[in-house]
């Protein structure tokens, strides 16, 4: 079974992120709360966790994963981005927002989309995450706590602890929004909204 860990929203036990980076580090996959849900997350390399990702929540080679970054500066390594989209992106960050955005180098090859080569990108606003992503030094290798068949996310820690602590290594009891990210695909150097969630498309200039 999952370790269960209570963090504070607001002010994170160091002692607790640790043990949950740790567990990262060492090859486990997290269930943590976000702005927009629980997330399913595991370290950059950890193509095992990526595939029990997929497994769980029953995705096929088409899917897009996310990078959830610390920063702008991280963010920047892991995908092509040129001025007008970073004041997009920036003036609408932190926030519930997925980017699908062409991927650099810096990504395997196993994260990029099949076809697009491309790759998504999160800054949430959440202290728990951020918390996270301090200590880890990295980027968290995510998806979004979608169950086969459902429409919202999981928001409830001790649920999901119930329902997914057999195929997870550590969960995180938190407060998380209720709503996926709104996904705005800037592939081309334009807005195109993929998905409208818990993030306002009319930041991008695009109606619902």
């Amino acid at each position: 079974m999952a370790r269960y860990l209570d963090i504070h929203p607001v002010d994170p036990q160091p002692r607790l992120i640790g043990q949950a980076v740790d567990i990262i580090r060492d090859g486990g996959l997290v269930a943590y709360p976000t702005d927009s849900g629980y997330a399913l997350g595991c370290a950059l390399g950890n193509q095992e966790g990526k595939e029990r990702i997929a497994s769980i929540r029953r995705l096929d080679h088409r899917h897009h994963y996310t990078l959830v970054c610390a920063s702008f500066a991280q963010l920047g390594q892991f995908v092509l981005i040129d001025n007008s989209v970073f004041r997009a992106i920036k003036a609408a960050t932190p926030g519930p927002f997925t980017f699908i955005l062409p991927a650099t180098k810096e990504v395997p090859r196993r994260l990029l989309h099949a076809k697009k080569k491309t790759v998504g990108v999160r800054l949430p606003d959440h202290r728990v995450v951020s918390a996270l992503l301090a200590e880890l030094g990295e980027p968290i290798l995510s998806s979004t706590l979608l169950l086969p068949g459902e429409s919202e996310p999981m928001t409830e820690g001790w649920i999901v602890n119930d329902e997914l602590g057999h195929l997870v290594d550590v969960v995180i009891e938190g407060e998380c929004g209720a709503e996926p990210t709104t996904v705005v695909d800037f592939t081309d150097g334009t807005a195109v909204i993929d998905r409208v969630g818990a993030g306002d498309p009319a930041l991008f200039g695009v109606d619902e």
